[in-house]
């Protein structure tokens, strides 16, 4: 940093940032994944796309999904209480819940790898509307609603697995990753490429890298700092002593 800039932080976000607000870890050792694997299959794109019943299934479980009843947590507002203190902060997340823009995050500094589960699209024209108002079709007995602009098939704006990520998005994910000053992975296995990646690219290109996560992941033996303490308490702490070390 020249100048006395102050540093910018990017803070990478997995699905244990959210599980103190009630939203399940896919893939921790209680993950849905591991206790469900048919599950998997209800957010595979070729699944979903060649069987209704997947589908229908899919919509159920997108209506009592505790995603889009969760509230952020102390993680996630301590994250966007630092970025409203004047530090340049950026969130690249792998979660679709939204709750770092509902704590508070500008939109437009949260890069979203995998989409939001708080908007559908339609496969066939794209066309984007709320998730609110397909799960109100939904509960009024439409159970595999459809595009009402061409009738094509309906899925949420997450990225499932069988098909790639947004080539910008994750573009603009890599140049934070190589700008930032310190990277924090928090809640995430860095397990999942090419998101994983970004913790190494950032650690290349002379930025502090600090991982917060109970269990140990590929990246730990590159990072100057690992944390095992909750997310809940460890993250707003780690971050008051960053900003306070930048004062200093």
């Amino acid at each position: 940093m020249s100048n006395g800039a102050r540093p910018l932080i990017a803070v990478l976000s997995g699905a244990g940032i959210s599980t103190d607000s009630g939203i399940p870890d896919y893939r921790g050792p209680n993950g849905l994944w591991r206790r469900d694997p048919e599950a998997e299959k209800l957010v595979t794109y070729a699944y979903y796309m060649a069987d209704p019943e997947i589908r229908r299934r899919s919509w159920r479980m997108r209506r009592d999904s505790a995603a889009l009843r969760a509230r952020p947590n102390a993680a996630h507002h301590a994250v966007a209480d630092l970025e409203r203190s004047g530090v340049p902060v950026r969130v690249i997340t792998q979660n679709v819940d939204g709750l770092h823009q509902l704590a508070g995050m500008p939109a437009r500094k949260v890069l979203e790898l995998h989409g939001t589960a708080r908007v559908v699209q339609c496969t066939g024209c794209a066309v984007r509307s709320e998730m609110a108002e397909a799960l109100e079709r939904v509960a009024a007995g439409e159970e595999d609603p459809l595009c009402r602009a061409c009738g094509g098939i309906l899925k949420s704006a997450t990225v499932m697995f069988g098909e790639r990520l947004d080539p910008e998005v994750l573009g603009r994910a890599l140049s934070v990753a190589k700008a930032c000053d310190i990277f924090i992975a928090v809640g995430t296995s860095l397990q999942v490429q090419p998101a994983a990646s970004l913790a190494g690219t950032a650690a290349q290109h002379g930025a502090r890298l600090i991982i917060v996560n109970a269990e140990p992941t590929p990246y730990d033996g590159q990072a100057d700092e690992v944390v095992r303490e909750p997310i809940g308490t460890a993250l707003p702490a780690l971050l008051a002593r960053l900003t306070a070390d930048d004062r200093g």
